[in-house]
């Protein structure tokens, strides 16, 4: 069978996947997209202690200022803010809430809130200085702006009197945006060693991340970037058998749901497409 042909049938594949889950594949990206942030924030409060007890002697900083940022941490990841993103915005108003206001309002302050807390962690616990672990929240932020981009309608801006360039708007940069984020999370996973298997995964990974950020055949390429996330993250960050009470529990989990949300983030982009600014879009044009 020709590469033609291979490449042609997977994309039938790839499309009736999205035929029979389109309905659904909007609420479980969002779900998988905050489940790190919800196990960050029950973290949080099972480990009250600890953590404070850790950022006090890491910064020096007092048990006061200490509580002030796990309180913070925890009711950010476990308060109302995950619930606006845990089901796409497109919902009736919800006049309980703010009077007027409806979910697509709400996303943006809520994506901005978690936002906020990305930020904070890379700075608390120094994940600054460690470059697999700000590639990895770096990607999450991806996630997020992808996210914020959904909330977008076509004809809106997210910034009042900037005028739009061409046919592209701010969500379409929002689109590119976290597709080159998204890809951070994979150049942590490849291995530079001269095994034939590591070699394979690396070109063959590479391969997919490419097309991913300049959106060449980008829904084929992100879902088959989840099946290898989901792969992945099964084998090497079985927190499971790990007992609870040693370190490398909390190490795997925290890959884990990591791991996942990013997962979420490239089903947005199977279900949002790659936006105006990709090579897909521009096929059009051709």
């Amino acid at each position: 069978m020709a590469p033609s042909d291979v490449m042609g049938a997977a994309e039938e594949l790839a499309d009736q996947f999205l035929r029979l889950t389109k309905r659904y594949l909007p609420h479980v990206a969002h779900l998988c997209l905050i489940s790190t942030f919800m196990e960050d924030g029950l973290r949080m409060w099972l480990q009250w202690n600890e953590q404070r007890d850790y950022i006090s002697m890491s910064w020096g900083c007092g048990m006061f200022l200490a509580t002030v940022f796990v309180l913070i941490n925890m009711l950010g990841q476990l308060g109302e803010t995950p619930s606006r993103l845990a089901v796409p915005p497109a919902r009736p108003p919800l006049g309980w809430l703010h009077p007027g206001a409806d979910e697509e309002e709400l996303v943006p302050y809520a994506c901005l809130g978690l936002f906020v807390i990305i930020v904070l962690q890379t700075v608390v616990y120094n994940i600054l200085w460690d470059v697999k672990f700000l590639m990895r929240n770096m990607a999450l932020g991806g996630g997020l702006l992808l996210l914020l981009a959904e909330s977008r309608s076509e004809g809106k801006t997210m910034f009042a009197g900037v005028p739009s360039v061409g046919d592209t708007s701010p969500r379409q940069y929002m689109q590119l945006g976290g597709r080159v984020l998204l890809i951070l999370m994979f150049m942590t996973l490849l291995r530079f060693n001269a095994s034939a298997f590591t070699i394979f995964q690396d070109i063959f990974g590479l391969s997919l991340i490419i097309l991913v950020t300049i959106g060449y055949k980008t829904k084929l390429a992100a879902l088959t970037l989840v099946l290898w996330l989901l792969i992945i993250n099964v084998l090497q960050n079985a927190f499971w058998t790990v007992p609870s009470y040693r370190p490398m529990h909390d190490f795997l989990k925290y890959d884990f749901f990591q791991t996942l949300s990013v997962m979420g983030g490239l089903l947005l982009v199977v279900a949002l497409g790659p936006g105006g600014v990709s090579m897909d879009e521009h096929k059009k044009k051709w």
